[in-house]
């Protein structure tokens, strides 16, 4: 929609006001009005107009006046301004020019000129605010935290600012010339995670699902997380699309910071409680029945409804932090010939009865000693996660589920975990690794969780280069969760599993 040109027009004489009106009704300009010196003052700041037609001889505040208190105003003082005048003496014309005028106009005035006049005055004027804003926001944009580029219908970046330039390792000089397309210089130095996400781009994400770029932890460095966000214009008329690129690593790293409370919550709090509470109840219901010491029976009363309400407090504040992300150690290694041990533990903690390692070790294809990147609190930690997310939506709540393992690879490891669960609609296969997703909601209507559980999954396995997958099982019923890792090349392990300089 074309934006119209908005003209004020300020004079004391009605007719006067009319009749340029009538002129100026030709060129589609929005017309505001003002009487006298104070009220044009009260809508020129109101509407910020792009050209002020001022009469001179008005009481009270004259146009002289006027131009002088507009151009001393930060947010008029640009604005052009036309003295409309029937003085056309050569000292009027010079205090017209001292108090901020750009042109004047006769009276009687000549219509054409002036229609020819306000057109041209409007139209300069309106290019002039359009260079100003543009300056502004490249200096703004260019100032960002956050990587800003437009990049073509065919991925072409057409213009990167200081930090998306850091960001993808290019030169800082913004004008000089960038050969590749934007995927190209992403995969350079990072993971495109979730891959399904990325399987269209640069069309937005199916399901609006959040794209990341990931670089993979080393052993000098943690990992690095850009969140990646396609903008555009709400009518549809962005042809270039924006891309921005936020550094989202100190988010991961307080997540993983708050999840390794949560572990320790629930490994060493949670476990001992339920036998507390189990037994402080056994013995509160004996001593009710049994025993005539009311005090003793009080005391164990007391002491059991203690008992259930820290028991409740731990599992609330397990509820909140459930899931939050955690990255692997620095300097750690899971030995794969650990894996049966691990998921018999993790079974016993979520008294689930049928869980299996189906591939005998050696595993086939895998290296001698082969050892993932992720620590071995990790791996105890995904499997936690993906097993309990079994029980949780398992119809009776006790799935059969069968652990896998092979190697696409001599440096990758992939981990398959199938259960006989229900099978997930497309839109949950796509939302599963977004955070706060609460896939149960569309089986029970419940909340029992915060949504994060396989967001930490992904957030483990993304940090250490390996990717993610969900998908149904053929045939069903259930699901199977893929996890490619990748190998520790070539370590030295100490006698408790830590990597050797």
């Amino acid at each position: 929609m074309k934006q119209q040109s908005t003209v004020l027009i300020v004079d004391d004489q009605e007719f006067a006001r009319t009749n340029l009106a009538l002129l100026l009704k030709s060129g589609d300009y929005r017309l505001v009005f003002a009487n006298n010196g104070p009220e044009a003052l009260a809508k020129a700041i109101k509407y910020v107009p792009d050209l002020i037609l001022l009469d001179v001889m008005m009481p009270d505040i004259d146009g002289f006046e006027v131009c002088r208190r507009l151009r001393a105003h930060p947010l008029l003082s640009e604005v052009p301004i036309i003295l409309v005048t029937a003085l056309a003496d050569r000292a009027s014309r010079l205090q017209g020019i001292e108090a901020g005028a750009d042109d004047f106009i006769s009276k009687p005035y000549d219509g054409i000129e002036l229609q020819a006049r306000t057109r041209t005055i409007t139209r300069l004027n309106r290019y002039r605010r359009l260079l100003v804003e543009r300056a502004r926001f490249r200096w703004v944009v260019e100032q960002a935290e956050e990587g800003y580029l437009i990049v073509s219908e065919d991925d072409e970046v057409l213009y990167a600012n200081q930090r998306a330039r850091l960001y993808l390792n290019l030169d800082p000089d913004t004008k000089g010339p960038v050969t590749e397309s934007f995927l190209e210089l992403a995969r350079r130095q990072y993971h495109c995670e979730p891959e399904e996400a990325w399987s269209n781009w640069p069309q937005p994400s199916v399901e609006k699902t959040q794209r990341y770029l990931v670089r993979p932890e080393t052993r000098s460095a943690r990992a690095f997380w850009l969140q990646v966000d396609r903008l555009n214009l709400p009518d549809g008329t962005d042809v270039a699309g924006t891309v921005c690129l936020r550094d989202v690593t100190e988010q991961r790293n307080t997540l993983r910071d708050m999840y390794g409370f949560n572990a320790m919550v629930t490994h060493k709090l949670l476990t001992p409680m339920v036998y507390i509470v189990g037994s402080l109840d056994l013995l509160a219901r004996h001593y009710r029945t049994q025993m005539a010491d009311p005090d003793v029976a009080e005391l164990f009363e007391t002491a059991y409804q203690g008992g259930k309400r820290l028991n409740r407090d731990i599992n609330d504040i397990v509820q909140y932090l459930r899931a939050l992300p955690g990255l692997a150690h620095e300097g750690e290694a899971f030995d794969l010939a650990q894996l049966y041990p691990t998921v018999a533990m993790v079974r016993t903690e979520l008294r689930l009865d049928s869980v299996s390692v189906s591939t005998p070790y050696p595993y086939q294809g895998c290296p001698e000693n082969a050892h993932t990147l992720l620590s071995a609190r990790a791996v105890e930690l995904i499997l936690y996660e993906v097993l309990e997310n079994a029980k949780k939506f398992h119809p009776q709540q006790s799935p059969t589920v069968d652990v896998s393992v092979s190697c696409p690879s001599s440096d990758q490891v992939c981990l398959r975990i199938s259960d006989d669960g229900v099978a997930l609609s497309p839109e949950q296969l796509v939302q599963v690794w977004t955070p706060y997703y609460q896939g149960e909601k569309i089986f029970t209507g419940e909340v029992k969780g915060m949504g994060l559980g396989l967001t930490m999954v992904s957030t483990l396995v993304w940090g250490v280069g390996g990717s993610c997958h969900l998908r149904n099982c053929v045939p069903g019923p259930g699901v199977m969760v893929e996890l490619i890792l990748p190998l520790a090349p070539e370590i030295k392990m100490d006698l408790d599993g830590m990597l050797l300089e």
